[in-house]
């Protein structure tokens, strides 16, 4: 995926989201991620003094611990998203799985634009829709990457599957998406349905859930702006996946709601006249748009 940010011309209280807490000791990450017992950890630890080894050293030598085990306690340590290829989550979470690749780079450089265009000038810019003329241009791909990428950061991250008509992030982060947003604007569901990633500090995922019957009016009520009002000052970073705008007028709507749209395109794929009318159409909306990424790789 190649991917650069481009100037385009022309009633509900969630509980989450609170400050990061300090890196644990690689033991107690170790421990944690049950790759080892406490008193196994404890034998390592007085090991360790007494060899005078790093724990994670002193750990394989005795045999309990792998390079593999030290390696993803050493990320998680120091807040860099790297997963192991048995972690249960998708493929298509690149900036976890394969974070120095050229990919990644230019995720992160999309990453830096965006905090200066947006997150970084003003408390209530938290939110941002991420929006596309038609299928298959990349836009659970690139909510998904960024997030993890906004997290790895240090940042407060939440991704809102708003895609009501065929949802992706439950699928991609590997959690339950049997109910969501969808519950949570029809007023049968609250807090319980946020997901924190455990694999990736600081990242929580509110799935699509059930596809409603009615997915337009859901969105357009009041509960969906209150809900995202409520979480602007939970969250710093909130990336709301939506459907393609060229079938349904959702992602209008939720970008309106978020204030900000990024417009992913894909080269091969996107249809000028489509890019053109989406962009008129947000600003129609009142949406400000950040940006448009052009993406290479056609992922969804």
């Amino acid at each position: 995926m190649n991917s650069q940010i481009l100037p385009l011309h022309r009633d509900l209280d969630i509980v989450g989201g609170g400050p990061r807490e300090p890196a644990l000791p690689i033991g107690a990450l170790l421990v944690d991620a049950g790759r080892i017992t406490p008193d196994e950890a404890e034998r390592i630890h007085d090991y360790q003094k007494k060899v005078g080894l790093p724990f994670g050293e002193a750990g394989i030598s005795m045999g309990l611990l792998t390079d593999e085990d030290v390696r993803q306690a050493l990320a998680r340590q120091f807040g860099h998203a790297s997963l192991s290829p048995d972690a249960g989550l998708g493929k298509d979470l690149v900036a976890a799985y394969e974070p120095d690749s050229p990919a990644v780079e230019h995720l992160r450089s999309l990453r830096a634009q965006l905090m200066l265009r947006w997150f970084e000038n003003d408390s209530h810019q938290a939110a941002l829709a991420i929006v596309s003329p038609g299928p298959g241009e990349g836009r659970s791909y690139i909510t998904a990457n960024l997030a993890v990428l906004f997290s790895q950061m240090g940042k407060r991250t939440l991704v809102i599957d708003a895609d009501l008509r065929r949802p992706r992030q439950h699928r991609i982060f590997g959690i339950p998406g049997k109910v969501g947003l969808s519950a949570v604007l029809a007023g049968r569901a609250g807090a319980e349905v946020m997901c924190d990633i455990k694999e990736l500090p600081g990242l929580t995922v509110l799935p699509a859930g059930v596809l409603p019957p009615n997915p337009q009016e859901l969105l357009s009520r009041p509960g969906f702006q209150r809900l995202v009002s409520s979480l602007r000052g939970m969250y710093e970073v909130i990336l709301v996946d939506t459907p393609p705008a060229s079938a349904w007028a959702d992602a209008g709507t939720v970008a309106a709601r978020a204030g900000a749209a990024l417009m992913v395109t894909c080269r091969d794929r996107s249809s000028m006249p489509r890019v053109i009318k989406l962009s008129e159409d947000l600003r129609e909306f009142g949406v400000s748009v950040v940006g448009a990424v052009l993406n290479g790789a056609g992922a969804v």
